[in-house]
C-alpha cells in the first residue's frame, strides 16, 4: 500500500513538472493578448528582378585565327622531310645540290595554314538600345571574331568599339535595334551587407542567376579601380556581366575572382558602374581612354610619418619622387610633400590621387594642396598625359676617413658638386655607414638625407648638429633619397 501512494505522489510530481513547464514555455512561443509579435525577417524574392534583367544580358564567345606550322610528318604535313631540320636550324635550310622551286638550294616554303578555333566565352550586357554592349577587355582581347548570343538564341557578330585594359573595360556594338538595356545604378550608394545579383554565363551555361551580399566596398587590389567585393558565386564565364541591385539597375561588372583553385571560393570583384561609365563616354568618342598625370611617385602616409611632419593624421599621399620636367616639378612639387587635396577634394589614402588626376583631361589646370614643412602650400598644376619613367640618377661621393658615428647610427658625409648636380639638389648629406637604429629603418650607404623633421639639411656639420637636438623618446622623420626616388623614414634616437 505504501508502495502505491509513492508511486502516485511520483507520478502526481511528474505532472506537475510538465505543467509547469509549459506554463513557462507559453508566454515565449504565444504572445499575451494585446501584445506585438517580433517581426520575422524574410529573404527577398529575386524573382520580379531577374524577370525584368535577364534579357539584358548576353553571352559572348570568342574565335582566334592561328596559324599552324606543318610538321612535314604525319597527318597534314607538308610532305617535305626536312621541315624538321629547319625547325632547328632556321627556315632557310637547304641540304647541298637541293634543287627547290626557285632554283638550286632554294628551300621549299609549304604555305602556311591558318584554322579558326574557338578562344573563349564571357557575358555582357547591354546599355542602350541600339546594340552597345559592355564586357571585360580580357573577355575580347586578340580575338579575332566576336559572336554576342542573346536569351532569345539570336546571335550577332560585334564590332568593338574601344577597350581599356588598365580597366579591364571593352564596349561593344552589334547591329540590332530595340532591345532591353539595363538601367544604369550608382555604385557609390552601395552599402556592405546590401543584396545583389550576378547573371551570366559561368562555365558557358548563359542565363545563369547567383546572388549574394555586398561584402566591401572600395576594395584595393593595387590595381587602378577601387573594387566592389560580394560573395556571389561568379566563374569562369561569369566575367563581363553585370551586378545587379534589387532595383534592378547594373551597379558593377563582374570581373574577377579570388581564388587558389580557379573556382569560386566565397569572394567576386566587380568594377563599379560609376567608373565605367566615365570610361564608356571616352571610348564612344575616341575609341580609347585618355588619363591624366602629374609626374610623380607616391607612398602611402604612416602614422609615425605623420606624428613627425605634424599632420593632424595618417592621409594623403606622400611624394617620393617628381619627374623632371613633368607637370608637378613646373608646380613646385618637391619630393617629401604630402599632396593632401586635388582640385579641392581631400586624398584620404595615396590611391584616392592617380584615380583623381587619371579622370582629369590633360591639358586642365588643376589646384594642388601639399603639406610641407609644418605648413600647407597651394599651387597649380596642368595635368599631363599618361606618366613615363624617368632615368636613373648618378652614383654618389666615397666615404671620408675617420667618421663617428650618431644617435641615429649613421655615418654621414658631404655631397659633391658633380652628384648634386646630377640629382638637382642644393644640399642634403650622403649616408657612408649605418648601425642600429638606422639600419632597421631601413637605411643603407649611398642614400641621401635631405630633411629631418622638416629642417632641410645643408652640410654634415648641420646634420650632426640637428641629430644632437633630436627628442631620443620619440620617432624622427627623414627625407631619405635613394637614386631617383625619396621616402620618409622614420628612426628613434638611441639615448
Amino acid at each position: 500500500m505504501q508502495s502505491s501512494h509513492k508511486a502516485q505522489y511520483r507520478v502526481r510530481s511528474m505532472l506537475a513538472r510538465v505543467m509547469l513547464g509549459a506554463a513557462l514555455v507559453l508566454p515565449a512561443a504565444v504572445p499575451a493578448q494585446g501584445s506585438a509579435a517580433e517581426p520575422t525577417l524574410a529573404l527577398p524574392d529575386f524573382t520580379e528582378v531577374v524577370a525584368r534583367t535577364e534579357a539584358s544580358v548576353v553571352n559572348i564567345r570568342t574565335t582566334e585565327t592561328v596559324r599552324i606550322r606543318n610538321s612535314g610528318f604525319g597527318r597534314g604535313g607538308s610532305g617535305d622531310p626536312y621541315e624538321l631540320f629547319r625547325w632547328f636550324f632556321g627556315p632557310d635550310f637547304a641540304p647541298p645540290g637541293f634543287e627547290g622551286p626557285q632554283g638550286r638550294g632554294a628551300p621549299q616554303q609549304p604555305a602556311p595554314e591558318e584554322r579558326t578555333v574557338p578562344r573563349g566565352v564571357g557575358s555582357g550586357f547591354f546599355i542602350s538600345d541600339d546594340g552597345y554592349v559592355l564586357t571585360n577587355n580580357h573577355v575580347v582581347d586578340r580575338a579575332s571574331d566576336i559572336f554576342v548570343t542573346l536569351t532569345s538564341g539570336k546571335e550577332y557578330k560585334a564590332t568593338v568599339v574601344g577597350t581599356d585594359p588598365r580597366t579591364d573595360v571593352a564596349l561593344l556594338k552589334i547591329d540590332a535595334k530595340n532591345l532591353s538595356p539595363l538601367p544604369i545604378g550608382d555604385s557609390t550608394k552601395l552599402r556592405k551587407g546590401q543584396w545583389v545579383l550576378a547573371i551570366g554565363s559561368p562555365f558557358g551555361l548563359d542565363s545563369t542567376v547567383t546572388s549574394g551580399i555586398i561584402s566591401a566596398i572600395n576594395r584595393e587590389t593595387g590595381d587602378y579601380l577601387p573594387f566592389i567585393q560580394t560573395d556571389v558565386a561568379v566563374n569562369p564565364g561569369n566575367s563581363g556581366g553585370p551586378l545587379i541591385n534589387l532595383a534592378g539597375e547594373v551597379v558593377g561588372i563582374n570581373s574577377q575572382i579570388v581564388s587558389r583553385s580557379g573556382g569560386f571560393m566565397g569572394i567576386s570583384l566587380a568594377i563599379p558602374i560609376d567608373e565605367v561609365m566615365r570610361i564608356v563616354e571616352q571610348l564612344k568618342a575616341d575609341g580609347k581612354v585618355t588619363r591624366g598625370r602629374i609626374g610623380v611617385q607616391i607612398g602611402q602616409v604612416s602614422e609615425d610619418v605623420a606624428k613627425a611632419l605634424g599632420l593632424e593624421k595618417a592621409q594623403g599621399a606622400l611624394v617620393s619622387m617628381v619627374e623632371r620636367d613633368g607637370p608637378a616639378a613646373k608646380a613646385g612639387v618637391q619630393s617629401g610633400d604630402v599632396i593632401t587635396h586635388f582640385d579641392g577634394k581631400p586624398i584620404a589614402q595615396m590611391t584616392d590621387l592617380p584615380r583623381m588626376v587619371g579622370s582629369t583631361r590633360p591639358g586642365t589646370k588643376s589646384a594642388l594642396e601639399v603639406w610641407r614643412k609644418g605648413k600647407t602650400v597651394k599651387l597649380d598644376v596642368v595635368v599631363g598625359e599618361m606618366p613615363n619613367e624617368a632615368p636613373a640618377a648618378g652614383s654618389g661621393s666615397q666615404a671620408p676617413e675617420a667618421m663617428k658615428t650618431d644617435a641615429l647610427g649613421l655615418q654621414v658625409a658631404d655631397i659633391d658638386a658633380e652628384t648634386r648636380k646630377n640629382q638637382r639638389i642644393s644640399g642634403g648629406v650622403q649616408v657612408m655607414a649605418v648601425e642600429e637604429p638606422a639600419a632597421s629603418a631601413g637605411l643603407a650607404p649611398g642614400d641621401i638625407i635631405l630633411t629631418v623633421n622638416n629642417v632641410d639639411i645643408k652640410d654634415a656639420a648641420q646634420f650632426a648638429k640637428v641629430v644632437s637636438g633630436l627628442d631620443k623618446s620619440r620617432a624622427s622623420a627623414l627625407l631619405v633619397m635613394r637614386g631617383d626616388q625619396s621616402q620618409w623614414v622614420t628612426v628613434v634616437p638611441r639615448k
